[in-house]
């Protein structure tokens, strides 16, 4: 199975709350554990200002590439502005761009990276600059490869970004099953919110997620899924108040490739959050998911 990554996709964030080194360390346990060969990773190239203008206000991409954000807009992101960041970011986008030509090609699209569902388009915020799935979502539209898209967004706080950026769009179903009392505040709605409360545990929440995604498999016929695997669901994450136990997890990543199976659905895969108090988790959760995805791969 393809995947895609690169060394650049560290957010070079230092001590921060946002483990962006685990994006490497997948990689390495991913190689380490043989579920990937060195051949089978592709670099991707950074998206163009103007696949990012699919989503994201002119006036704010110039600000982010000429340093020009405000002290408030750049408190908003919650990460520390640097032209590393930005070139991170810009990066993550064409990778996810890159890991939907895949899932079009083989079945299952993985990027090592992603996920990054509370950017808006004209600010960051929550460790998020800019969007890089609905980028991509934007970008495979425009050149037809699809015309109509799912995100299920798996995440313990509410892709909010996802939500205001789809909002009026009927060619793009969103998804979110989140922890209700968390951040963000407030929720803009998704065609299917699913709120769960604190404490819940692996067996209510794969009954939520069977649920909602029968629900709407049953009401939109989506080309991809860009599936955002969050990994602070875990009941031992930093920034999440829900239970959910390693099998659980993987339980978690199993449902939505089963269902997008049955139904011959590509699936894109981004990573999004993921906190846990021991960084090893974090990775552990989010490589679990890429090995699940590899035995839904058409072709490798």
């Amino acid at each position: 199975m393809k995947v895609v990554y690169s060394d650049k996709y560290d957010l070079n964030l230092g001590n921060h709350v946002f483990p962006s080194s685990k994006y490497r360390l997948i990689k390495e346990r991913l190689l380490q554990e043989n579920v990937i060969k060195p051949e089978d990773i592709i670099e991707p190239t950074p998206a163009t200002d103007d696949d990012v203008a699919l989503v994201h206000d002119r006036n704010y991409i110039w600000k982010l590439k000429n340093d020009s954000l405000s002290y408030v807009e750049i408190l908003r992101m919650e990460v520390p502005y640097s032209p590393e960041l930005i070139e991170a970011v810009w990066l993550s986008a064409g990778g996810s761009i890159l890991a939907g030509r895949l899932a079009m090609e083989q079945g299952v699209g993985v990027n090592i990276g992603g996920g990054f569902h509370h950017a808006f388009p004209d600010h960051g915020e929550g460790f998020c600059v800019i969007h890089d799935v609905a980028i991509a979502i934007r970008r495979l539209q425009k050149d037809g490869m699809i015309k109509h898209a799912m995100t299920v967004d798996c995440d313990v706080h509410q892709g909010n970004g996802t939500a205001a950026i789809f909002g009026s769009d009927r060619s793009v179903y969103t998804i979110s099953l989140h922890q209700e009392n968390n951040y963000p505040y407030p929720k803009p709605p998704s065609n299917l919110d699913v709120n769960l409360h604190n404490g819940t545990q692996d067996t209510e929440y794969v009954t939520a997620l069977e649920d909602s995604l029968d629900k709407a498999l049953s009401e939109f016929d989506p080309q991809v899924i860009f599936y955002l695997a969050g990994a602070d669901p875990y009941r031992e994450d930093q920034l999440g108040g829900l239970k959910l136990t390693l099998k659980g997890l993987e339980d978690r990543d199993r449902i939505v490739f089963e269902k997008a199976r049955v139904k011959n659905i590509p699936v894109v895969v981004t990573f999004a959050g993921g906190y846990a108090h021991h960084v090893a988790d974090t990775v552990r959760i989010h490589s679990t998911t890429v090995k699940v995805a590899s035995e839904f791969t058409v072709s490798s």
